[in-house]
């Protein structure tokens, strides 16, 4: 498995405003984590149009100010740096009471934020701390791009949607005999369709997570993580 196109090193591309991706690069940065920080804060106990500000205002800072080339792959993973800026930031935005009304040259992106409420409200509503909060976040995240990946990269269509509830949990009440008779397969050719998913699944989720890490001997550690952070 190749681990050359790293998260990190959209981190680079991203913390050099003369490389001609740097913007796509953040943006796609940003479109991975914005949510897990926006759950984050709302654990903490900001109020909806707080958080919101806040995580609009910290991804605003990290492209107009350039922040992001203090991340250094050296010193861990590029989560743990987003969340420990995040705290710095809403620490000095707590110091001047509420951050000043950006214009001018600033770039806005384009965060979901419709979504994004709904989405909260259907974390467990448990006793998480905000940073297993943000780690569920980040785990729900990387399932997610996997599953999207699998889909852009031909494993879509019905067969694809019927057979992801095995691979999710979805499919905990589902029969293989019941998805054999709407596929028009026998039920042992899905068992091995759902076989060869899962392998797919756990080869691409392996190479999701390495995007994220400098080392890839820290795969296993950081996979243990992410499934950690659904029972935590």
């Amino acid at each position: 498995m190749s681990f050359e196109t790293t998260q990190w090193t959209l981190v680079v591309a991203a913390g050099d405003s003369q490389h001609p991706g740097s913007r796509d690069a953040l943006g796609d940065l940003c479109g991975s984590y914005w949510y897990p920080l926006y759950a984050y804060l709302r654990r903490r106990g900001y109020p909806q149009e707080e958080a919101e500000d806040l995580v609009q205002g910290f991804f605003t800072q990290l492209l107009d100010k350039n922040y992001i080339k203090a991340a250094d792959k050296e010193r861990g993973r590029f989560r743990s740096f987003l969340l420990t800026s995040l705290k710095n930031y809403a620490a000095n935005e707590w110091d001047r009471k509420k951050a000043k009304k950006r214009g001018g040259a600033t770039t806005t992106l384009s965060l979901d934020f419709e979504t994004a409420e709904g989405r909260y409200h259907i974390e467990p509503v448990d006793e998480q701390t905000p940073e297993q909060v943000f780690d569920r976040g980040w785990a729900v995240a990387q399932l997610e791009h996997v599953l999207e990946r699998m889909r852009a990269e031909g494993d879509g269509g019905e067969r694809f949607e019927l057979l992801k509830g095995f691979l999710t949990g979805e499919g905990e009440d589902i029969r293989y005999k019941d998805v054999a008779d709407q596929l028009g397969m026998t039920e042992g050719a899905v068992k091995v369709a759902v076989h060869r998913l899962r392998q797919r699944f756990g080869a691409m989720l392996r190479d999701e997570v390495a995007r994220t890490l400098n080392d890839p001997a820290d795969v296993d550690d950081e996979i243990r993580h992410l499934f950690a952070a659904f029972e935590s």
